[in-house]
C-alpha cells in the first residue's frame, strides 16, 4: 500500500482468531495496508487456507500458528513463536473469543472459567509478553475485540458480557501504562456481525430481531470492520488510546 497515515509497511501484526470471521477480515485489511501478519486459531486445518486467502495476489508475508488461547502455556508459546518467526510484533489484535449463553443461575464453572481465560486473561497475557519489544521500539498498537455486549447485554450473557466489559477496563489501564512509550491500547466493540459464532447460537427469529434493532436494519458483514480496525492499527489513530470504538450499525442508539 502507498505510504499514507493508514499505511503499515514495515509493521508486523499478530491476529488471534484470525482464520475466519472478523479476525480474518481484520488480518486481510492489515495485509492490504502493507503489514506482515501472523494469524492464529486452534485449528491448523483452517489456517493454511485462510492465510492463502488473506494473502491473495499480494506479495505479502502471511504466516500462521495453531494455539489455544484458553491455555496460558499456549499463549506464552505463541508470543515467543511469533517474535521468533516474524522478528517482532508491532500490532497485537487480540480477537479470539467465545460465547456460551447461560442464565446467571445456570452458569457452569467450567464454562465461566474458560470464557474468562479465553476472552480476557489471554489478552492480558499476550499484551504482557509482547509490549516489552514495543516499548523498546517506542511504537505499538494493542487492540482488543470487545463487544456491544460489554456496554449492554442480553439474557443469558452473564459470562460473555462480564469478560467483554472487563476488556474496556484493561485497555484503559494499559493505555496509561504504555502511553509514554508510544503504544496505544484500545477496544473495538462490534455489534451484530454475520459471522459463524452468532449465527450458530441465535435462532432465525433472534437473528431477525437483532437486525431490526440496528439503525441500518441489517447485520454487518465482516469486511465492514476492516476500516475501523485499520484506523486503530495505523498512524491514523495515533492519538486514540484507552478508547472503545463502537461499530454496531447503530444498535445502541435504540432505547425502546
Amino acid at each position: 500500500m502507498k505510504d499514507t497515515i493508514f499505511g503499515l509497511s514495515g509493521r508486523v501484526a499478530l491476529v488471534t482468531g484470525g482464520s475466519k470471521g472478523l479476525g480474518k477480515a481484520i488480518a486481510q485489511s492489515l495485509v492490504q495496508a502493507g503489514a506482515d501478519v501472523m494469524i492464529v486459531s486452534r485449528h491448523e486445518s483452517e489456517l493454511a487456507a485462510a492465510a492463502a486467502d488473506i494473502r491473495g495476489q499480494l506479495p505479502a508475508r502471511v504466516e500462521y500458528a495453531a494455539a489455544d488461547m484458553a491455555r496460558r502455556d499456549d499463549v506464552q508459546r505463541l508470543a515467543e513463536e511469533a517474535v521468533r518467526r516474524m522478528g517482532k510484533v508491532d500490532i497485537l489484535f487480540a480477537n479470539a473469543g467465545d460465547n456460551r449463553p447461560q442464565p446467571i443461575d445456570q452458569v457452569r464453572d467450567a464454562d465461566w472459567d474458560r470464557l474468562v481465560e479465553l476472552n480476557l486473561s489471554a489478552c492480558m497475557a499476550l499484551t504482557r509478553a509482547l509490549v516489552p519489544g514495543m516499548k523498546e521500539r517506542r511504537w505499538g498498537r494493542v487492540i482488543y475485540t470487545s463487544s456491544v455486549m460489554g456496554l449492554g447485554s442480553k439474557e443469558g450473557r452473564s459470562a460473555y458480557s462480564a469478560t467483554k466489559a472487563a476488556l474496556l477496563g484493561l485497555a484503559r489501564a494499559a493505555a496509561l501504562d504504555l502511553g509514554p512509550f508510544g503504544i496505544t491500547v484500545n477496544c473495538i466493540a462490534p455489534g451484530p456481525f454475520a459471522t459463524e459464532l452468532p449465527m450458530s447460537i441465535l435462532s432465525k427469529e433472534e437473528q431477525e430481531g437483532f437486525a431490526r434493532r440496528t439503525a441500518l436494519g441489517r447485520w454487518g458483514q465482516p469486511e465492514e470492520l476492516a476500516g475501523p480496525a485499520l484506523l486503530l492499527a495505523s498512524d491514523a489513530g495515533s492519538y486514540i488510546t484507552g478508547a472503545v470504538l463502537v461499530v454496531d450499525g447503530g444498535i445502541l442508539c435504540r432505547v425502546f
